[in-house]
């Protein structure tokens, strides 16, 4: 390799690692953070916080839930939603729905958003209740 394609794979490499460094959870919290239901549990339950199912269908929610909006449908429900100053706490039933959810999210925006790693899978695994689904 020559002097200029090894400084061209350099400069790659590290304009890639910039993006990938800027997806996803970061610990200043400005941008969504992939969290256990430990630190969920603590946050849903902080004034402020608006907690927002988006599993569908129905398969019952985490005591503290303030809104169920579809994962499909954040964007087009976006006027139910809080200011984007205020901060999100966010799930599903796996992770799947909710990791889409938060991308919307932050397209609209919202900065300030936690997502269950696990979704309510994990929350029921570490000894927490779901409520039962709302009626139909």
């Amino acid at each position: 390799m020559n002097r200029k394609s090894g400084l061209a794979t350099l400069t790659f490499l590290a304009v890639a690692a910039l993006l990938v460094s800027g997806c996803g959870a970061t610990d200043d919290g400005s941008a969504s953070r992939l969290v256990a239901p430990e630190e969920f549990a603590a946050a849903v339950s902080r004034p402020g916080v608006v907690t927002i199912n988006v599993h569908v269908p129905d398969e019952g929610s985490i005591r503290g839930t303030d809104l169920w909006i579809p994962f499909d449908a954040v964007q087009a429900r976006r006027d139910e939603l809080p200011s984007p100053a205020t901060p999100l706490a966010v799930y599903c039933r796996s992770g799947r729905m909710s990791a889409i959810a938060v991308e919307t999210l932050a397209r609209l925006g919202y900065e300030d958003v936690l997502e269950l790693e696990g979704g309510m899978e994990a929350w029921e695994r570490g000894g927490r209740r779901l409520l039962p689904p709302r009626d139909p």
